[in-house]
């Protein structure tokens, strides 16, 4: 992709990261009127929450007594909608460039180009990145025969297909492809399942039935032909490799988080997180911010509510690069008209 052609997006803030810290940073930087593009290496916003425990409870939110993590998720984004935040999901930064003129160039993996003035990291632990089947010389195939995320499903339909895992998105998907695909077998290391269990009972309904094919052990090796992966090995419990055809391999052993790119834009890093002042929560580099799980400073503590305390901060630390020649008020959203308006709600009348 030639990304010189395609016009930098300018604005004043850009978050990296659409978990619940990058979400409420929209919110506090639209109190101040400042609009934000967000980016992620996820295709769905919500971070962590919603990629790793969607459904699983958090009982420390503030005022909230328990909500599940997709809950936590859909709430933000309500309450973000008045600020028509930008977002580019499935992407992740891959360079930062301070400007003469003091703003930063920004681009992501996907040739989407920004100028912009202040940058928020919001990252969490980091990008998520799958993890991989440890098989020597098996990545030559990936994104051909090998795969580790399904964008389109219909590739799979009327071929042999072998899916790894034993979590949610494995069971998922191969329930999903049952009927579809040509054949569907299913190796997990172990008889136990990480997923729900009614995916669980289905899949072992379908093998039960003989449409479905499940194997107790670890792929092992591979055989190929003319550059095309016709075959892997499988280890079972019982020490012996069994020989596999097969014409797609699906792998979904969770996703790891890595700091990525991140750890080359000259930030400093201690213990692969962004040290930052507890003032503006801002790192060492002038207009760049980082809130959250990302960040670290004496007597941190990762906890979603302490990230929305940073990026409160951490706005009104970004206010001054983007609004330099503007005293910026602290005002309420209680009793303060022009927030009323920037919200979109009416001025309620006090007696």
């Amino acid at each position: 992709m030639n990304t010189s052609a395609i016009t930098p997006i300018e604005t004043d803030a850009v978050i990296v990261g659409a978990g619940p810290v990058g979400l409420f940073q929209v919110f506090e930087l639209g109190l101040l009127e400042i609009k934000a593009h967000v980016i992620d290496s996820l295709t769905a916003v919500g971070g962590q929450c919603v990629e790793l425990y969607p459904d699983k409870p958090i009982y420390d939110i503030p005022a909230v007594p328990m909500c599940t993590g997709q809950e936590l998720t859909d709430s933000l984004l309500k309450q973000i909608a008045p600020f028509g935040a930008t977002f580019h999901l499935g992407q992740e930064v891959t360079l930062v460039k301070k400007r003469d003129d003091g703003r930063f160039d920004l681009e992501t993996s996907m040739g989407t180009r920004f100028i912009t003035k202040t940058i928020f990291i919001a990252a969490g632990v980091g990008s998520f990145q799958p993890r991989t089947i440890k098989v020597d010389g098996i990545e030559k195939f990936d994104n051909q025969q090998l795969f580790y995320r399904v964008k389109d499903p219909a590739r799979f339909e009327g071929r042999n297909i072998v899916i790894c895992g034993g979590g949610d998105s494995a069971l998922d998907w191969a329930l999903n492809l049952h009927g579809k695909a040509e054949s569907v077998i299913l190796i997990h290391r172990r008889e136990e399942f990480r997923a729900a269990p009614a995916s669980v009972a289905k899949m072992r309904e379908l093998c039960e039935q003989l449409e479905m094919q499940l194997l107790i052990g670890q792929v092992t090796g591979f055989e190929e032909a003319d550059d095309t992966l016709t075959e892997i090995k499988v280890t079972g419990a019982d020490g012996v490799t069994r020989r596999l055809p097969l014409d797609d391999l699906l792998v979904f052993f969770g996703l790891s988080p890595k700091l990525g790119p991140i750890a080359e834009w000259g930030l400093d890093i201690e213990r692969k997180q962004l040290t930052v002042d507890t003032e503006k929560f801002e790192t060492n580099i002038p207009g760049i911010f980082a809130v959250g799980d990302i960040n670290t400073y004496p007597g941190k503590k990762k906890l979603i509510l302490s990230g929305f305390h940073e990026a409160a901060l951490a706005a009104f630390g970004a206010a001054p690069y983007i609004f330099p020649d503007k005293k910026i008020h602290m005002q309420y959203t209680t009793t303060s008209p022009k927030l009323h308006k920037v919200l979109g709600v009416e001025s309620p009348v006090f007696d």
